[in-house]
């Protein structure tokens, strides 16, 4: 039992949501939110996105998801004691993505004219593009020292790497958003690109202490495994990519940058402020489930684990911002984002079956199942594209919402059946009713935003708020003692 307790302990301080690591980073992302808001308005914000997803879909291309594969071989390594090796795995990563980095800038550089002509339907912004593969080798060279702080489990280090980066980014973007309105947006993400590498590369530097020479023959013949796992992740990766550049233009092309901005303040907030907690757990979910990924047990055990925590954080969130949601949106951006409320409330009520399918879902990429995995991000990203297509077109930004709830629903469906009939992972029946809960608290809290009385409409919504917030406590508390957690967090600080 004591074992169990220490083990949601793990996952909980890992996640660490209430730690001031994450506050800071969630404060770094509404600051900069808010002042591309004031200062640019939605048009800057659908020039920043434009920019943004090209970028993260070349860099992703290029670095053949090497980022991901490495963390696995580095933990294998490091779970078994066997740090030479790990060390090894290291040193090629590192050659590799030098070459990956240096083949992804080249790529912008030349297509940057056509870049700029699909993203933008004009050549304005070639120039733009170039200079982006800039930020592309800062961004592969940061992916790969963070995923060696990931790969060590050196977890605050890899925090503090992103939060110093993210500030230092924060810093200059500013000014130059200040002084040069529109023409900040682009060294803006080019120097925060920067920053990002810069303290992950000291953080990285200070733990690996071991310095192991390999030669080009070793790098492509001992990298082999990581390579193969690296460009499956990377070509199921660079499909989510590719979709979310296609809807982000077909939405410029329909209703202009001041529509892809809308669509962009809204997909943000889902990403980026609730999206924290997939991000927060799985810095160090991934490596855990890697290392017991031949042990079904043991995966039943994480994968149960990750979702009793994940599903109970997730739904106080999603329900508080589903009754707020146009408040968070005008403290967040402006009051001309409005249009982008009833893309955030369909889309988050559909994050209580992301987090669970998400969970689920990382046994495919613990398992190495390339195949599996490229067939899955193909069908599921096709089923996407098509729904944010067919809800934009009949309604809107709302439609891209309800497409975004349908496509969660169909993720954890498939994603429960597939792993099911290929590893025979069943999740833990007693987790159900608690899904079940969690799903009809939010979905009260959504029906709940149509009543017409505002004072009625508030109090019912503040209410399923502390339902919702008293439920989740007492059953993390059964579980990881979360009473005596905090009042050991609260002793420390004083």
């Amino acid at each position: 039992m004591e074992d169990e307790k220490k083990s949601y302990q793990q996952v909980m301080k890992a996640t660490s949501l209430f730690g001031g690591v994450q506050v800071i980073r969630i404060l770094v992302t509404v600051i900069r939110s808010k002042i591309m808001a004031l200062l640019l308005g939605p048009e800057g914000v659908g020039i920043s996105n434009l920019l943004t997803r090209p970028l993260q879909l070349i860099t992703v291309a290029t670095q053949l998801g090497l980022d991901k594969s490495a963390v696995k071989e580095i933990s294998a390594h490091y779970k078994k004691g066997q740090e030479t090796q790990a060390y090894r795995m290291i040193a090629i990563l590192k050659r590799l993505v030098w070459i990956t980095a240096i083949i992804g800038a080249l790529f912008t550089i030349i297509f940057s004219g056509i870049l700029s002509k699909f993203t933008f339907d004009s050549y304005e912004y070639t120039y733009t593009f170039m200079w982006l593969g800039l930020a592309v080798i800062f961004n592969q060279l940061a992916m790969s020292n963070l995923a060696v702080l990931q790969g060590l489990r050196k977890l605050a280090f890899l925090a503090k790497a992103n939060i110093y980066g993210a500030i230092a980014g924060l810093i200059v973007t500013i000014p130059l958003y200040y002084y040069l309105k529109l023409d900040g947006i682009l060294p803006a993400i080019v120097m925060t690109s920067g920053f990002v590498f810069l303290f992950a590369y000291l953080f990285a530097k200070r733990i690996v202490k071991v310095r192991t020479s390999v030669t080009n023959k070793t790098v492509f013949s001992e990298g082999k495994p990581m390579i193969k796992l690296g460009l499956a992740l990377s070509f199921s990766s660079i499909i989510g990519l590719v979709v979310a550049y296609l809807i982000l233009v077909y939405i410029r092309a329909e209703g202009g940058k001041i529509e892809a901005g809308f669509y962009g303040a809204g997909i943000a907030i889902l990403n980026n402020y609730v999206g924290l907690i997939f991000n927060a757990m799985s810095t160090d979910y991934y490596p855990r489930l890697a290392a017991v990924c031949d042990d079904i047990k043991a995966v039943i055990k994480t994968v149960f684990e990750q979702a009793f925590i994940g599903i109970l954080l997730i739904t106080p969130v999603v329900i508080v911002f589903i009754a707020f949601a146009p408040l968070f949106i005008s403290l967040l951006y402006s009051n001309e984002f409005e249009p982008a409320v009833a893309l955030v409330r369909w889309g988050i009520l559909g994050m209580v079956f992301k987090a669970v399918s998400w969970s689920i879902g990382y046994v495919i990429i613990a398992k190495g199942d390339s195949k599996l995995f490229t067939k899955t991000a193909i069908f599921f990203n096709s089923i996407l594209l098509a729904l944010n297509v067919i809800g934009y077109y009949y309604w809107g930004l709302e439609g891209i919402g309800m497409s975004l709830l349908i496509y969660f629903i169909i993720h954890y469906i498939g994603v429960r059946i597939l792993t099911y009939y290929r590893y025979g992972f069943k999740m833990k029946a007693g987790f159900y009713p608690i899904f079940l809960m969690c799903i009809l608290l939010c979905t009260a809290a959504f029906i709940a935003t149509y009543i017409e009385t505002p004072l009625f409409k508030y109090g019912v919504l503040i209410g399923l708020i502390i339902i919702s917030s008293l439920y989740s406590f007492r059953l993390l508390d059964t579980k990881i003692g979360f009473r005596s957690l905090v009042n050991t967090i609260l002793k420390r600080k004083k």
